[in-house]
């Protein structure tokens, strides 16, 4: 009704505005579900919600409460209801709510979804859906039954090398591993073992690489697994012990260790998180280290369905084609827990039935006792709080005296739960009750350890294990707790997934945690709670180990069905497609559409399409529809690839049809190629919508500033979490920044990395620990994401801003500003000391480091500053010439050449490291450390050499060296067209140290 409508109805025509603009305050929301089958019996919820009222902080607040039901048909059964903050930031977009909940096992069932306001009587909304409308999944197949086998001694494998090693642990292999060996190390089949955590895995993988280095001992073995922490856990355990028994070389390929090529080729052992082999096997055809790898064990594979799934998927399906079409063949082993689909991930790995080891859950060598509570109470952290009293009673029921982990969401609840049950003891009058040492032997531990939070609670033998703990912190605690001298560990989630640390009691105290993406609080994915509860019992120790998971009560039956009925694992792959294709069409693989099509047919996602078609969108299983779903999903990925500016595709309308697929009943071929964007974004392993970004972005970018807010807009940052009230931290943090962030989005992760990289470049404190932990995992992201930047820059002939993003990353390393005095790189210097100096006429660094030994001393002590000679020796001086058709350029002496229109220009480059770093034995090395105090990873010296025109401010070429002493490259451009004088600059900037750069000049005479 519009305001003249509703004023007749009242009678009273001037009231018609008022009423109308009040009836605008209504919370009124368009709601749309849409439904997932996981199991016959489990369906994923998607509740989409979209704000059309107008929002009134009088009215409104902050916030609305709403309550969320789910219904049966006939209204009897709520089958999942929870409360729900709708906030005024929320307005913009739509919302997607996420939800799982059990159905009854019939396709008639209509289900109604009520979105019911907490405050505005008459403000409920209800939407539904109907399981008929589905395809459920059909019924999975058995599990392996777990024969009564004689438990095989390690003399079993028949070699002294291997039975030695195998001696340290066990004498006799467990039932699992006994019913898998014979598969495992008698034969090169593929096998995928699914067992429950705590089965002996590891001993699995081991007899595969026994295989191998028996059989095959010239090729290599790649250990592959999803989380840092069991890569670190694999190299700390095979480094130490396994490599050297046996004579082989064992590197880490991570993101804080990246081996050289010569490194690589020499390796036996491999151990890789996901996204490091993902990048290198890329560019299979170019390395031939990675077609000698004949092994791939596959770790935790049942975390296909997670974030990091999708890599996990496309490089299996990329060393499957490898061993398929190149000739080389590559033995998969897959590890995981049991599996409710275990037959679509073998089939996607190419095991056959002999090779397929599924076992119960229930097949542990030590079984589980689980408790569960639920706690009422809608927010969390009064909920969280009153969960400890319970926790500490469950401890001295369950596990007086033996050793306890209680898993929680955060690090602020290992120390809030750390502290209540220090005074829950002190309440009990037995404070030193989980503590195992004397005083004088905890005295120094305690005066070692840097975390005051850990300091307090390790005098009562309560440790703390979290990310935000330096490296000593953290192995003094783990130490501590495996030799007992500590009862409890109370730990975040992702130590279930790292350190193999059983206990005999496990308590999950909440199964929920912050999202900064949702902005909310959701529940852990059920492989977590059942990799938290894995680690109770120790096969050495207990027969029956113990599990208590405290829950929110409206969660307690969810949990009681859930725990022991296995969910399938499906792909995730659909919605990261691009990044991926673009890969491949960046080094060659795919050229066509058709390759692309081809390509998701090696996928396991293609797999589970198949199979449970209703879980991603398709509503039919049949071969066209399957063909066009797949058709469309290329189509659509493709087209906006190409709208990023990563792909161009021939789309040519006299060649192919309006659909782009065929024309006058003639199959036409759609051709794909990567532009120099495409080719960026895949070598620095970028995500397609970051240069995206950056093309249009650096189109507008003048200043550093500038060039900083588009580096914090980069999707690798899309993860780095806000949490629960950071927006406050951010907020304040923003004031003591030098450049102002969009004071509305304080609760957006781009904002937190451009404050975070402020902070960083300013050398600011941080208002909590958390935030040092963050400016890591930014550090991290931001060494290649600039190193794209550079490049982008420079393909897209920008001289001034290519030279700006360098001198960004330069700053970034050495944590300074760019307009810093450049003698504060040197820490001894410092502020006061660069004035100094600057009076005593040292114009910068490079100046001062090009002074001879005597006389930069004595110009220090004339000045009144203390130089340390050790920093001083860290720095390079770089000597810089060139030549063009045999006429030499110096620093001294401009070079004037002579050259026809359109003549490739060549020029030929030498860099020789020299000044106080160039002490005699780098001479010998490949590669020199950098000395990067703004970086927590090493990095070695690199140098960028461009050519650019300062007229036109163009950059021609551009070339990125890795330095040792010496180092020969070349430029090259074609000249003008037409005859003119171009004043060429040949630049040289370190990518690590401010105030080094160096510039030639090249007068060039273009000529008919």
């Amino acid at each position: 009704m519009d305001e003249a409508e509703i004023g007749r109805a009242m009678t009273n025509q001037r009231m018609g505005n008022t009423v109308k603009r009040a009836l605008s305050y209504l919370p009124y929301f368009e709601l749309t579900a849409s439904v997932q089958p996981i199991t016959r019996t489990i369906i994923r919820l998607s509740l989409r919600i979209r704000a059309a009222f107008t929002w009134s902080d009088k009215q409104h607040g902050v916030s609305e409460p709403m309550w969320v039901w789910v219904e049966d048909s006939d209204g009897q059964r709520i089958v999942h209801s929870e409360h729900y903050l709708f906030q005024k930031k929320m307005m913009e977009e739509e919302q997607t709510l996420i939800f799982t909940i059990p159905v009854s096992d019939h396709t008639s069932s209509q289900y109604y979804v009520q979105f019911i306001s907490d405050r505005w009587l008459g403000c409920d909304y209800t939407t539904s859906f109907a399981l008929s409308e589905s395809i459920l999944p059909g019924e999975e197949a058995p599990h392996t039954d777990l024969l009564p086998l004689r438990p095989l001694p390690v003399e079993a494998v028949g070699r002294e090398e291997y039975e030695q090693l195998l001696r340290r642990k066990f004498t006799h292999f467990n039932p699992v591993q006994t019913q898998a060996f014979h598969t495992l190390y008698r034969t090169d089949h593929n096998v995928l073992l699914g067992a429950p955590t705590g089965s002996g895995k590891t001993v699995a993988a081991e007899l595969s690489m026994f295989r191998v280095f028996s059989v095959r001992p010239d090729t290599k073995v790649v250990y592959i697994a999803p989380l840092k922490a069991l890569v670190r856990e694999r190299v700390e355990d095979w480094g130490k012990k396994l490599a050297p028994a046996l004579g082989k070389k064992l590197v880490q390929l991570t993101g804080d260790f990246t081996p050289d090529i010569r490194a690589l080729n020499a390796a036996d052992i491999i151990i890789a998180t996901p996204e490091k082999w993902d990048g290198i096997s890329r560019s299979w055809r170019q390395r031939s280290y990675v077609r000698k790898v004949s092994l791939i064990i596959l770790d935790e594979i049942h975390l296909l369905g997670a974030d990091r799934g999708p890599i996990l998927e496309v490089l299996v399906s990329r060393m499957r084609f490898i061993a398929a079409n190149s000739g080389y063949p590559i033995r998969f082993v897959g590890l995981s827990t049991a599996l409710a689909n275990a037959h679509d991930i073998a089939d996607w790995l190419g095991v056959t039935e002999s090779g397929l080891f599924n076992f119960r859950p229930s097949v542990r060598p030590v079984p589980i006792e689980v408790h569960i509570q639920g706690f009422p109470g809608k927010h969390y952290c009064p909920r969280m709080a009153s969960m400890n009293k319970p926790a500490y009673a469950s401890i001295v029921t369950h596990s007086p005296s033996k050793p306890v982990l209680v898993f929680v969401s955060s690090r602020r609840q290992t120390r809030l739960t750390a502290m209540d049950l220090m005074q829950l003891c002190e309440q009990d009058g037995a404070g030193s009750r989980f503590l195992r040492m004397s005083s004088e032997e905890l005295a120094p531990l305690l005066d070692s350890v840097r975390d005051t939070s850990l300091q307090h609670t390790l005098a009562y033998g309560i440790g703390l294990h979290h990310a935000g703990l330096i490296d000593s912190d953290k192995e003094l605690v783990e130490r501590l707790f495996v030799e007992g001298k500590i009862q409890i560990l109370v730990s975040t989630s992702t130590l279930a997934w790292g350190v193999n640390f059983p206990a005999h009691l496990v308590v999950v105290k909440g199964t929920e945690y912050y999202d900064g993406k949702t902005k909310r609080y959701v529940d852990y994915p059920i492989t977590d709670v059942l990799q938290m509860m894995g680690r109770a019992g120790r096969p050495q120790f207990d027969n029956l180990g113990k599990a208590v998971i405290l829950v929110q009560d409206a969660k307690k039956s969810f949990y009681r069905k859930f725990l022991y009925e296995p969910f399938p694992v499906e792909s995730s792959l659909m919605h990261c497609l691009h990044d991926h294709i673009n890969a491949e069409i960046a080094t060659g693989s795919i050229k066509k559409k058709r390759d692309a099509l081809d390509y998701i047919t090696w996928t396991y996602f293609f797999r589970r399409l198949l199979k449970n078609p209703a879980y991603y969108n398709l509503d039919e299983a049949s071969d066209a529809s399957v063909l066009a779903y797949l058709t469309d999903l290329v189509d659509d990925t493709l087209s906006e690839l190409e709208e990023a500016g990563c792909i161009l595709v021939d789309d040519d309308e006299e060649k192919v049809g309006g659909d782009g697929r065929e024309m006058d009943g003639m199959e036409v071929e759609v051709e794909v190629q990567a532009t120099p964007l495409g080719r960026i974004a895949s070598f620095y392993y970028l995500q397609y919508k970051t240069v995206g970004v950056f093309h249009e972005e650096l189109k507008k970018a003048t200043t550093f500033e500038d060039l900083l807010a588009v580096l914090a807009e980069a999707a690798e940052f899309d993860e780095l979490p806000v949490r629960h009230n950071e927006d406050k931290l951010n907020a304040t943090l923003a004031s003591t920044c030098r450049y102002s962030v969009d004071a509305n989005s304080f609760d957006s992760p781009h904002v937190k990395a451009n404050l975070l990289l402020q902070a960083h470049l300013s050398r600011l404190d941080l208002p909590v620990a958390d935030y040092v932990t963050d400016t890591k995992s930014v550090l991290d992201q931001t060494v290649r994401v600039v190193q794209a930047m550079i490049d982008i820059c420079a393909d897209k002939g920008k001289h001034y801003l290519a030279t700006l993003a360098i001198l960004l990353q330069q700053c970034i390393a050495q944590r300074r500003w760019h307009d810093d005095d450049t003698l504060m790189i040197i820490p001894s210097i410092g502020e006061e000391g660069a004035k100094k100096l600057r009076q005593a006429g040292i114009v910068g660094v490079g100046h001062f480091l090009a002074l001879p030994d005597s006389e930069r001393a004595e110009v220090a002590r004339r000045a009144g500053v203390k130089v340390a000679e050790k920093e001083v020796q860290r720095y390079p001086l770089a000597m810089l010439r060139a030549s063009v058709k045999g006429v030499t350029i110096t620093a001294n002496r401009n070079g004037e050449v002579s050259v026809k229109a359109g003549e490739e220009i060549q020029i030929h480059i030498g860099i020789e490291r020299r000044g106080p770093g160039a002490k005699a034995p780098a001479r010998h090395l490949s590669s020199v450390p950098a000395f990067t105090p703004g970086l927590a990873k090493s990095k070695d010296e690199g140098w960028y050499v461009l050519a650019a025109d300062e007229k036109e401010g163009e950059v021609k070429a551009l070339k990125r060296l890795t330095a040792g002493t010496e180092a020969k490259t070349g430029l090259s451009f074609l000249a003008p067209t037409s005859p003119c004088r171009q004043h060429i600059t040949i630049l040289l900037m370190s990518d690590c140290y401010v105030g080094l750069d160096q510039q030639l000049s090249l007068r060039i005479h273009v000529q008919p």
